[in-house]
């Protein structure tokens, strides 16, 4: 018989083993079709230095990390240094254009302006991503990447871990055997931010180090002078970078929420906050959304329901029946509140430790798979396996995408919440339709607050107004800086 080698199986198909024999499935296994674990795949990292490092460390002992690309050689020297004969690069562009024949997939943990980008050319070149969170940096990049996982049929992954934990699993579980009735009001919280946010744009320009490549760091955004308060870590706060807590946060928060509910396009959105700076995110926002109806499930139905966004040490109410003593935020800075019209449940952040207040403890059917491995594992795994048995990830970008959709109107609703009102959405077409089109809007450039001689001084400076409809526009799909372009949206 000949030999075919399982790199070689994968690009054939089930076509091939089909010439030589027919099988049954109890010998090719469940997923017919999958690569030999000791075929390994090539990997190449994009984003190194922060948690792009844990997402390597998930897959080094089985794979091959081929090649690592950084815009700063000082943050991401220690994994240089781990991985020696990995080829290094400073641009992903120049790296894909090089060694995308050898690499089988890439990992993305670069800041959140750069995800949708980087991601798309990849994907575009037939290469399977696992993108960390948020999935971008607005509601275009997000249905744009959700359009190209379709077209292009390569495995993706987001890097929100919890989906792969039992404890969403659980959530879901529950709620679809109607063990809490039928859900109209969910309140998701996080003690984030624990980076500086509420911050003047600073006026000072710095001295770019050696090490880093302050261009490639701006991408498509515009180029803002350097200063050491925007990288490394720190530029999440920033919105020309950044989502703010609700960007590091929400994917993990609102995930069990968005999956167990089925949601889709909110309707309606609105937001507080404190005080919303032009340049960067406030210290502490509040969200609403409104979802509509959905299509009931055989054992609970799926009525309109209200989701409630808390941060920066802002709670909910505690629910009737929440235990005394015990605080309302976990320990691991996140909280969901499901309120059913039977019990109610709470879950920490991932969805870890799902709990009813009644106490008792459901034992509903395990409809869910579990994930044995890890979230990046488990993307791997998925790499291995034929396109056509192939199981699906936690996290991929069908659902993933329109999760970030969720989440990123929630940075809209509070850049918007000048406009004071409950902005109207129209989520297939990606336009509020309740904006006039002579309606202006003024952010604050600077908090001019000062105390002298003991006498305070409240003098902000504001922008002049600007047209709403084109600020809106704007933060729905950005224009990018010359030389950084998008692939086109798919049918």
């Amino acid at each position: 018989m000949v030999k075919v080698s399982r790199r070689e199986f994968l690009k054939t198909g089930a076509a091939t083993l089909a010439s030589f024999t027919i099988a049954p499935s109890s010998i090719l296994g469940k997923s017919f079709g999958h690569i030999s674990p000791s075929d390994k795949m090539n990997i190449a990292a994009i984003g190194v230095g922060g948690i792009g490092h844990s997402n390597i460390n998930a897959v080094k002992d089985t794979e091959n990390l081929v090649a690592l690309c950084d815009v700063d050689w000082n943050y991401a020297k220690g994994v240089f240094d781990e991985f020696p004969n990995a080829k290094k690069y400073w641009d992903y562009r120049k790296m894909l254009d090089e060694m995308g024949k050898s690499i089988d997939g890439v990992m993305i943990a670069t800041a959140d302006h750069t995800h949708a980008i980087i991601t798309a050319d990849a994907m575009t070149m037939g290469k399977h991503v696992y993108c960390q969170k948020p999935l971008t940096h607005s509601v275009y990049e997000s249905r744009l990447l959700t359009k190209l996982a379709k077209s292009t049929g390569v495995v993706t992954q987001m890097g929100n871990q919890g989906a792969s934990g039992e404890g969403t699993d659980l959530v879901c579980e529950w709620i679809w055997n109607g063990e809490i009735g039928d859900v109209v009001k969910v309140e998701c919280a996080t003690d984030r931010p624990i980076w500086p946010q509420g911050l003047n744009e600073p006026e000072k320009e710095e001295r770019i180090p050696k090490t880093l490549n302050w261009d490639l760091f701006t991408g498509p955004a515009k180029l803002n002078p350097y200063n050491s308060i925007y990288h490394p870590w720190n530029w999440r706060g920033w919105w020309d970078y950044g989502t703010g807590a609700l960007g590091d946060m929400a994917c993990h928060i609102l995930h069990q929420p968005f999956k167990a509910l089925k949601l889709g396009y909110p309707t309606k959105v609105e937001a507080s906050s404190t005080l919303l700076l032009n340049a960067c995110a406030p210290q502490a926002q509040h969200v609403k959304m409104i979802f509509p109806a959905r299509e009931n499930m055989p054992k609970v139905s799926m009525p309109e329901v209200e989701v409630h966004w808390y941060d920066g040490g802002l709670l909910p109410e505690r629910p009737k029946g929440f235990p005394e003593g015990k605080p309302l935020m976990p320990a691991n800075g996140g909280l969901t509140i499901f309120h059913g019209t039977k019990d109610t449940l709470v879950c920490s952040c991932y969805g870890e430790n799902p709990f009813l207040l009644s106490g008792r403890v459901p034992n509903a059917p395990k409809v869910c798979r579990r994930v044995t491995t890890s979230h990046e594992m488990d993307w791997v795994r998925a790499c291995k396996e034929d396109p056509e048995y192939r199981v699906p990830v936690k996290s991929d970008f069908s659902e993933a995408g329109p999760l970030n959709e969720m989440v990123v109107m929630g940075v809209l609703a509070v850049r918007l919440q000048g406009l004071n009102k409950t902005l109207e959405w129209d989520g297939e077409n990606m336009r509020f339709t309740n904006i006039g089109e002579n309606e202006t809007l003024k952010t604050c450039i600077k908090d001019g607050f000062t105390i002298h001689n003991g006498h305070p001084s409240f003098n902000k400076t504001w922008t002049e107004p600007i047209n709403a409809q084109e600020f809106a526009a704007e933060l729905i799909k950005h224009h990018y800086r010359a030389g950084w372009a998008l692939p086109d949206m798919p049918r």
